[in-house]
């Protein structure tokens, strides 16, 4: 088997909120144009690790990481965080479409990065709408609110609103958590055609979305200090029919979390 790409590498990396450490020394390469699920009981540092890689947890005071988190071969912590957002959008667990329209929600982002010509602005919504499996249900309708469309079209409005800066790497917090099954399938078919274009990492807590879902597993546990640590982490496939670890064979056959 051909080796992969790495788009995004975390060597020896340590998390802190203040004194407590939340992560402890991760090591993981994530390849580019796959997609990778993040598994593991709550508490274990699973959203802590996925916002290593936008810094959304650089908001938080006290909170600092140590170790090298790498995307391309460069340093996060060098390159300008304006710019590492754009490159690595976020999809968070909750739709959180902005009480605006819905050409309105997705023309947001390319309009805090200076596009203003209105031409350009309509091609990329509804480049975005399309990538985002959105724009046959909602192209008669822009002007109405992203607050009133379903959870499932707000979920997908959310990524439309993520891939208009066109971003690398998608980063997913448990996205269908709060849906549907239906929605919960389209968001799962989504993922599986964005990968063609972009990296994708998906926080879940649901094993067969993550068997079904997902190329690479990284399996998280907690210890007894509250740390968060990586047990296991490679093919989705080797990871649930195989597992190298007893504690990740337990985890995903419910024996305990």
């Amino acid at each position: 088997m051909a080796m992969e790409a790495t788009k995004l590498e975390v060597n020896h990396c340590d998390f802190y909120y203040g004194g407590f450490r939340a992560l402890k020394d991760v090591q993981v390469q994530i390849p580019a144009n796959r997609i990778t699920s993040i598994i593991g009981p709550s508490g274990c540092g699973k959203s802590t690790f996925l916002r290593l890689f936008n810094r959304m947890n650089d908001l938080i005071p006290g909170a600092r990481a140590e170790g090298e988190i790498r995307m391309d071969g460069q340093q996060l912590y060098d390159l300008d965080i304006v710019e590492l957002r754009k490159r690595v959008g976020m999809v968070f667990q909750r739709p959180n479409p902005f009480p605006k329209s819905i050409m309105d929600n997705v023309a947001y982002g390319p309009r805090a990065h200076g596009v203003r010509d209105r031409v350009r602005l309509e091609e990329i919504v509804e480049r975005s709408l399309r990538d985002a499996a959105l724009w046959d249900e909602v192209k008669d309708n822009l002007d109405k609110s992203g607050l009133a469309l379903s959870g499932g079209q707000q979920q997908r409005l959310c990524i439309a609103r993520a891939l208009a800066v066109e971003p690398e790497v998608i980063l997913m917090d448990e996205p269908a958590s709060a849906l549907d099954p239906v929605a919960t399938l389209r968001i799962e078919e989504l993922i599986q055609t964005l990968k063609k274009h972009y990296t994708i990492v998906i926080v879940t807590h649901n094993m067969q979305q993550a068997a079904r879902a997902s190329d690479y597993t990284a399996f998280f546990m907690m210890g007894e200090d509250r740390e968060g640590y990586l047990v296991e982490y490679g093919p989705t496939r080797e990871v649930f029919t195989n597992p190298k670890d007893r504690r990740t064979e337990d985890y995903i056959t419910g024996k305990f979390g």
